[in-house]
């Protein structure tokens, strides 16, 4: 269990070389208060900014594409069933980020939570998945920008010559300046300040929902105009069976992966505890909401079979003999990009920040600007980056990057609730008035008294109900079913069982999709996988909580229930997700 052990001590890693290096983990705060010669980011976030950052970084223009590719080839008129599956599923990753993010409000994000909870190896590799998903993703999403701005201006070669996409004599090299240029400004604008980057994806957020409200509002017009005519047809709700629908929403769950960005700005947020947990819930809930009722309409009015898989919404409504509906459709699948570009380029310079103050990357990062508040130089690294990956490469064919570094980071979130729940990293002295109240309550016997053991401080081992005796604890916890264990034996069997849980899940997942494995391999490690899933499942649910959990970080924040359940479902789906990417 050495991903477990806690041996973050101040200069203590060297007696161990690289492993000790790789298993240490830092308190909540231990980043913030190390470097407290910083200038702090500015504390200027409220529950509407946090909302305008989630729709703006998740509702891109994959809206107004996946609903006809995952009609045609998966779901058919049941898309929005699709998307309801879907949002559920990232509500249990929202879930695990609003208790994570209010209970530990620093920049970072998943890195963050992996390095307090986990150690410090899965952390860097969590803190560089995460710059790559926002490096490639926002390069990509910039490369896609031009193409529909050019339909706005007229058509492919709408746009004036120095802005258009040009090819190098001599190689197979596409620049494109457009994008290039959209890059820096968005970069121009985060390194203002983040109430006003926020400010202006707020305007361009509003735009783009507010085309989607025409769509639902004028293709529901249509709708009841023409008979729906794609509900009237002989194969029914699901014309690829049921399986046809949980596939569709497996793709449109990456509709969804733009919310992990709102977790990046926690040290920014006024109040975290209340905020951040309203502002990811509103956020999924509206995204949620909107694709639902676009892919209602959009199904309706067009067979499934005879939609544009490259532009639906346009030709539907085209279809219809509106042709200037399609003008104002581009311009927000425009302002769609240009939110989602703004929402990849603004934590990636947060992820920088958190890792140059851990001493992971060069200190240069970790300075904030005392005028703008901002992590100027990380900002200008990140756009510069951005710009020269958009301007020459033609990244899409690595956007599937993208993914992969949201489902590790959702992944580990959901084992990092596991981890602070039944086995929590050490944590600060208690108050002194709380500790004089606690020290005279005898504690539960067995219970070891000792502070050496792993990943706890000496407080957490001696918390009972106070003002009850060992009798009526001990009775309690028989009657819920609870083992009466020794506090150290309890860590043990709570870190024990996540790790044979995360095994069970990635096992699991990856016979149930290996389909070309032959069955004597496949279905063996499928009943593995399952049972040691079970197993873990079970064993947590046995066994109580640490108490120490009620202290841990910034107590008073939104709490994940169902635990184990509920992570353990998040941590199983982001997995078969994971290992079903291209």
């Amino acid at each position: 269990m050495g991903f477990l052990v806690d041996t973050q001590k101040e200069g203590g890693g060297h007696s161990w070389g690289c492993v000790r290096s790789l298993v240490r983990r830092k308190q909540v705060d231990s980043a913030a208060n190390g470097h407290s010669h910083h200038q702090q980011l500015a504390k200027a976030l409220t529950v509407s900014h946090l909302v305008a950052i989630g729709v703006g970084a998740t509702i891109g223009a994959g809206v107004y594409i996946l609903v006809g590719t995952v009609a045609r080839e998966h779901s058919g008129p049941s898309l929005a069933l699709s998307f309801l599956i879907a949002g559920i599923a990232a509500a249990l990753s929202a879930f695990c980020y609003a208790e994570l993010s209010s209970r530990c409000p620093s920049a970072g994000s998943a890195y963050h939570y992996s390095y307090i909870c986990v150690g410090e190896g899965v952390a860097w590799l969590i803190g560089w998945a995460l710059i790559l998903e926002y490096t490639i993703g926002g390069s990509a999403v910039a490369r896609g920008i031009s193409p529909n701005l050019a339909l706005i201006f007229g058509g492919e070669d709408g746009l004036p010559s120095f802005l258009a996409r040009q090819q190098i004599p001599g190689l197979d090299v596409i620049v494109d300046p457009c994008a290039a240029i959209l890059v820096f400004i968005v970069t121009g604008f985060l390194c203002l300040g983040i109430k006003e980057s926020t400010f202006a994806q707020g305007i361009v957020t509003a735009v783009n929902v507010c085309v989607l409200l025409f769509v639902i509002v004028a293709g529901s017009y249509l709708g009841f105009k023409t008979g729906w005519a794609g509900y009237e047809l002989p194969t029914g709700l699901f014309p690829f069976g049921v399986d046809g629908m949980f596939a569709g929403s497996a793709t449109v769950f990456f509709a969804f992966i733009g919310f992990d960005s709102l977790a990046s700005t926690a040290e920014e947020v006024k109040n975290p505890q209340r905020d951040l947990p309203i502002g990811i819930g509103l956020a999924l809930f509206l995204c949620c909401s909107l694709y639902m009722m676009v892919s209602i309409v959009i199904v309706g009015l067009v067979p499934y079979y005879a939609m544009d898989p490259d532009t639906p919404i346009s030709s539907a409504f085209a279809s219809h003999d509106m042709q200037w509906a399609v003008y104002l459709i581009t311009l927000g699948a425009v302002m769609a990009l240009c939110s989602a570009l703004m929402g990849s380029l603004l934590p990636q310079p947060r992820i920088l920040m958190a890792m140059a103050r851990d001493g992971l990357l060069p200190s240069v990062f970790s300075d904030v600007n005392r005028r703008t508040q901002v992590p100027v130089k990380a900002t200008v690294a990140t756009g510069l980056c951005a710009a020269t990956l958009s301007f020459f490469l033609d990244v899409s064919q690595l956007a599937g990057m993208v993914s992969v570094g949201t489902l590790l980071a959702f992944t580990m979130v959901a084992i990092s609730v596991l981890i602070l729940r039944y086995v929590p990293p050490d944590e600060l002295p208690l108050p002194a008035s709380l500790q004089d109240r606690i020290d005279p309550v005898s504690v539960i016997p067995g219970e070891t008294k000792s502070s050496h053991h792993v990943g706890t401080s000496s407080n957490s081992t001696k918390q009972p109900l106070i003002g009850e005796n060992d009798a009526s604890v001990m009775e309690k916890q028989e009657a819920l079913g609870f083992w009466v264990l020794s506090e150290e034996n309890r860590r043990k069997v709570g870190g024990w069982s996540i790790m044979f849980t995360c095994i069970g899940a990635f096992l699991l997942s990856y016979s149930a999709s290996s389909i070309n494995f032959p069955g004597f391999i496949r279905y063996p490690l499928c009943g593995i996988g399952g049972s040691l899933l079970l197993a873990g499942l079970i064993a947590l649910s046995s066994i109580d909580q640490d108490d120490a959990r009620h202290t841990f970080g910034h107590s008073g924040g939104f709490i994940c229930p169902l635990v184990p359940l509920l992570p353990i479902i998040c941590i199983l789906i982001n997995m078969y997700l994971l290992v079903n990417l291209g």
